[in-house]
C-alpha cells in the first residue's frame, strides 16, 4: 500500500472474502441502472423518438413507476441476502441486484419525497441530486475508505475521539446543507474541519437558525441560482437528466 492510500486509510483489497468487490459491483450497477432508465424516460418523453416502448402500464392503463421494480428488487435482494450464506455466488448476485433497485428507485427519488410525480418539474431535479450524492458515498465504500482510526489496533480512546469529531463535523456540514462535503467529511478529517467552516446555504437549517443580516445576505449571494457555478451545475444537471418542463 502507497504512503497516500495509508494517510487516508484506504483498504484495496479486492479478494473474493472482502467487501470490497461487492460494493464495487453495487456502484457499478447502480450508475448503469440509472444511467439506462433515465435514458429511457428522455427516450419516452421526447416527441421525436417513436420506436421506443415506453413506459410500463397496467390493464387499465395505470403506469407502473419503476420505483416500483427498484423497491421490489431491494426487497428480494436483502431476503435473498439474509436467507443464503453470505458468500459467492449470492454474494455478487445480490449486490448486482441491490445496486440495479437503488437506480431504479433513486432515479424518482422526488416522487417519493413529493408524494406526486415531479419527474420532469424542477421538483424533480431533487432525484438527480439524490443519486449524486449516493454516487459519492458509493465510491467512497467501495474504495475503502474508512474514517480515521476506525478499525486500529491500538489508541481505542483516541479512535473514538476522531470518529466522534468526524460525526460532528460531518454533521455540522450536513446542518449547513453541504451534503457531499458532509459525506466526504465522515472518513477524511482535513475534509471534515474544511466543511464545518464553510458558509450555509440560505435555506439550510444551519442558516435559518444563526444567520441574520449581512451574513445571511452573504449566502444568498453566495448561493444565489445566477452565479455561473450555479448556471453551469444546472447546465450540467440538465445534460445528465434532461432539462425540467417549462410549467
Amino acid at each position: 500500500m502507497t504512503p497516500l492510500f495509508a494517510a487516508l486509510n484506504f483498504d484495496l483489497d479486492l479478494s473474493p472474502d472482502s467487501p470490497r468487490g461487492p460494493a464495487l459491483l453495487v456502484l457499478l450497477s447502480f450508475l448503469i441502472s440509472f444511467g439506462f432508465i433515465r435514458t429511457s424516460a428522455r427516450l419516452t418523453r421526447s416527441s421525436r423518438v417513436t420506436w421506443w416502448p415506453g413506459s410500463v402500464r397496467t390493464g387499465s392503463g395505470v403506469h407502473i413507476h419503476h420505483l416500483v421494480w427498484g423497491i421490489s428488487l431491494l426487497l428480494i435482494s436483502g431476503f435473498v441476502g439474509y436467507a443464503t450464506e453470505f458468500r459467492h455466488p449470492w454474494m455478487q448476485i445480490t449486490a448486482i441486484g441491490f445496486g440495479i433497485g437503488a437506480g431504479l428507485t433513486l432515479d424518482e427519488f422526488a416522487l417519493w419525497l413529493h408524494l406526486e410525480d415531479v419527474y420532469w418539474a424542477k421538483e424533480g431535479r431533487t432525484s438527480l441530486d439524490a443519486v449524486v450524492l449516493a454516487t459519492v458515498f458509493a465510491t467512497i465504500i467501495a474504495m475503502g475508505v474508512r474514517p480515521v482510526g476506525l478499525g486500529d489496533a491500538g489508541g481505542t480512546l483516541a479512535s473514538i475521539g476522531a470518529v466522534v469529531l468526524l460525526v460532528l463535523a460531518s454533521g455540522v456540514a450536513f446542518m449547513k446543507g453541504r451534503f457531499i462535503l458532509g459525506i466526504v467529511a465522515l472518513h477524511l478529517p482535513f475534509v471534515a474541519l474544511y466543511a464545518a467552516a464553510r458558509l450555509a446555504t440560505p435555506d439550510s437549517p444551519w442558516a435559518r437558525w444563526r444567520y441574520r443580516g449581512e451574513k445571511l445576505a452573504r449566502s444568498r449571494r453566495r448561493f444565489s441560482p445566477d452565479r455561473q457555478f450555479a448556471v453551469r451545475r444546472n447546465q450540467l444537471l440538465d445534460l445528465i437528466g434532461g432539462a425540467p418542463s417549462r410549467e
